[in-house]
């Protein structure tokens, strides 16, 4: 990264987990942004028993699956000798990621009281909201499917400070999170920055469409 003083500020991608009882325990925010980011739709279309007529009916916004690489390194705090790093690697870092897969512990004790004393409906966990966060224009409600984590390098305690880490996440719509709530009311905005593009895309191309027609 260039450090010529007029050089755009680079923003970072993020992980983060909006948990309102515990707010810093899962917010990862990425040390080198990856490189290359894998982006897949798939139509959530009427169906094959969809009506005569009905075919080009959407059931709604497409799903939609984003993966990446993450790649973390202790190298620059291990040189500073900032305290986490050499006493814990990256294990705060890999542990703030994997929160956004675990109940919390206390839902978990507060269940099993509950079933021993009897209660036979409980509270079902629910991980937090997950928001990935891609620049000003890209902040999405996400669910964090699946992960990948390899450890390739240690410290003498056998902490790791070196890893990459692949991602998987499903973004999650309005449809599945309900249109008033946060994580739908992001999404719906999304859609709505995404239409204002397409039709700025539209109308770039329409000007350039008499120049392909005649050539």
């Amino acid at each position: 990264m260039t450090t010529f003083p007029n050089s755009p500020k680079l923003l970072k991608g993020a992980l983060v987990g909006v948990d309102p009882f515990n707010p810093l325990a899962s917010v990862v925010v990425f040390q080198y942004n990856p490189e290359t980011l894998t982006r897949t739709l798939r139509a959530r279309a009427a169906g094959e028993q969809a009506h005569p007529g009905e075919a080009l009916r959407l059931a709604g916004p497409p799903e939609e699956t984003i993966r990446l690489t993450v790649e973390i390194d202790a190298a620059d705090q291990l040189e500073k000798a900032d305290p986490i790093a050499t006493s814990m690697g990256l294990n705060p870092t890999l542990a703030s990621l994997e929160m956004l897969l675990y109940p919390k512990s206390a839902l978990v004790v507060a269940n099993e009281v509950l079933a021993r004393a009897g209660v036979i409906e409980v509270i079902p966990a629910e991980a937090p909201l997950t928001l990935f966060v891609w620049g000003a224009k890209r902040v999405l409600p996400v669910r964090l499917t699946s992960f990948s984590i390899r450890e390739e390098a240690f410290d003498p305690r056998l902490n790791p400070i070196q890893a990459k880490v692949e991602l998987e996440l499903r973004v999650l719509s309005y449809q599945d999170l309900g249109l008033l709530s946060v994580g739908g009311a992001l999404f719906m905005a999304h859609q709505v920055a995404k239409e204002v593009m397409a039709t700025i895309g539209g109308v770039s191309n329409l000007a350039a469409l008499p120049a392909t027609i005649g050539g």
